[in-house]
Order: structure tokens, then sequence, then C-alpha cells
């Protein structure tokens, strides 16, 4: 595998413009999710959505099954781009522009692993920072891990992932 995959977003680089990356691994995608992508862009000109590709992880959709997930709810958006590495995601974010690393939070527990790596994240590359919003009250309780639970179980999960992304699991689940 490649860390040199370009994400897809039309036009020219602006160094101008306010880039930020939101990496995570998105199996799958979940309106939480797309909550701190939507909010993101009223602080950031382009959000570059990254699935940091992780080979101690064994995802249930393929690294294509998720970025055609992630590229079905933002069709033609000049705003959100998506992307891949398998790298550090400081070195990512360089090599595409992007000042900032956006993360969700739902809960005290995910601060203090997500505090642990924007701390080494920093120490690895100063210029970038990381921001942290916390998920919208309405997708606290959701994670990709619960919805493939809920799923797997043939529980009702409309509502909590895009249409494609619900589809998509109860095909796999079929």
């Amino acid at each position: 595998m490649s860390d040199s995959h370009s994400p897809t977003l039309a036009g020219e680089r602006d160094q101008s413009l306010r880039i930020a990356l939101y990496p995570g691994t998105f199996d799958p995608i979940t309106n939480g999710h797309l909550n701190i992508i939507e909010r993101g862009l009223r602080l950031f000109d382009r959000i570059i959505v990254t699935i940091a590709v992780n080979e101690q992880k064994a995802p249930f959709f393929s690294l294509e099954e998720r970025l055609d997930m992630i590229r079905k709810c933002f069709p033609d958006s000049k705003q959100v781009a998506v992307g891949y590495t398998d790298g550090l995601i400081v070195d990512y974010a360089l090599r595409h522009g992007a000042q900032t690393i956006v993360r969700g939070l739902r809960a005290l527990s995910d601060f203090d692993y997500e505090f642990q790596m924007a701390l080494m994240n920093r120490r690895l590359e100063h210029s970038v920072d990381t921001v942290f919003l916390m998920t919208g009250f309405r997708w606290i309780f959701i994670s990709s891990s619960s919805i493939k639970n809920a799923a797997r179980c043939k529980g009702n999960i409309t509502g909590l992932a895009p249409a494609h992304v619900v589809a998509a699991l109860q095909e796999k689940f079929a």
C-alpha cells in the first residue's frame, strides 16, 4: 500500500485556504462523523476526510468500500476531499497543505486517547495543530462499532448513518 494517495478535490491547491484533515477508520462513516465534518466546515475552507490505514486493525469494510461510502456523502463537493494514508497523519497533512487535524469527542474516555495522540502529533510536527469538536448531542451515543453490532443483530439502524451506508451494512449481514 502506498502512502502517496492524493485526495480527490477539484481545483488547484490555494495556500491561503484553511485546510484541515479529519482522520479516522470510518468503518463505516456515521452521522456522527458527518456532524463533525459539517461543523468543521464552519471553521475551515476545506476538510480532507482521511482514512488512516492501520495494519493492526481488521476493518469490516475494505478500504475501497470505505472511500466510496465517504465520497457518496459529498458528491461534487469543492470543500470536502477524501483520501487515505498508511503513514503518519502529520506527514499526510503537510503534503496536502493542512494545518490542522480535526478530531471528534463523544465522552471523557475519548479525550484521554485523543489528547495523547494530539501530543504525539504535536511532537512529531509542531506546525500541525489539533482541534477537538464535541459530537452533536443527537449523535453522542453512536460509534461505527455500535452501528455494526446493531446491524449484525438485525437492529434498526436507519438514521444513524447515511442511507447508502445502512444499505451496505444490511447487505453484508443479510
